[in-house]
């Protein structure tokens, strides 16, 4: 018997408590039902993209005269309890106290079977892009380069992602529609636009919050990962400028 997951297609949420209007008629994010058969050829991908990046940043640490020490990876269904808190459900996340990217299986394979979906393809970049944005977190992390402003930080991974693209375009393992996913992902993982109060001054504190603390919108999510496609490394980061 073929068990059935159900997933809502939302990778970010704005983590400012704003409450929509009393008018306003909140609708749930759609649902897409995923097999166990498609959180295994995820799982699968996930496991080959994790290995991928690894030899990448092993490779360009090398390069810095620096060691990178890869990451683990932990699939998880619903929530897991970290070292970094409970993780909940539709989530992924690097760990820097244990040096781990926890995700949640359902909602990646979600993300890729959307894309296959919308895109007539496999979908599979845009879970690898997750997997390769968690990645760039811990890049970031070892080379010291960590902001206090959360956007600063996701807007680095996002990069990051990108910049790993550029590599598998390199080594030969972009298939047709890879990058056409990996952009269908960003612009689905966009923080959603605050709810504004119509008071000016409310309004500009809302605005500023939220583009401090959040993602970045699906316009900012999608260039920073173009970024580091048509860059590489070195255009994410200072750190990374020997990098060739």
């Amino acid at each position: 018997m073929t068990r059935f997951f159900s997933v809502a297609l939302v990778l970010t949420s704005l983590s400012l408590p704003v409450a929509a209007p009393a008018h306003a008629t909140v609708v749930p994010p759609p649902a897409i039902e995923v097999t166990q058969q498609d959180v295994a050829a995820s799982n699968q991908k996930v496991k080959m993209a994790h290995a991928a990046l690894i030899a990448m940043w092993s490779a360009d640490f090398a390069k810095l005269g620096q060691r990178f020490y890869a990451p683990d990876i932990v699939g998880y269904f619903g929530g897991a309890r970290t070292a970094c808190g409970i993780m909940r459900s539709s989530n992924a996340i690097y760990c820097p106290r244990d040096n781990t990217i926890y995700f949640d299986e359902v909602f990646v394979a979600g993300q890729a079977k959307n894309a296959a979906l919308s895109l007539g393809t496999d979908g599979d970049m845009a879970a690898i892009g997750i997997i390769a944005h968690e990645m760039g977190h811990a890049v970031a992390t070892q080379l010291g380069h960590v902001s206090r402003i959360p956007y600063e930080n996701e807007s680095t991974a996002d990069c990051l992602a990108g910049a790993f693209a550029r590599q598998a375009a390199k080594d030969g393992s972009i298939e047709k529609g890879d990058i056409d996913e990996a952009f269908f992902a960003m612009s689905n993982a966009g923080d959603p636009a605050p709810q504004l109060t119509g008071n000016r001054r409310a309004d500009g504190w809302i605005l500023t919050r939220a583009a401090l603390a959040g993602h970045g919108t699906r316009e900012q999510r999608m260039q920073n990962f173009k970024t580091g496609l048509d860059g590489g490394p070195p255009a994410c980061m200072p750190e990374l400028a020997n990098i060739p």
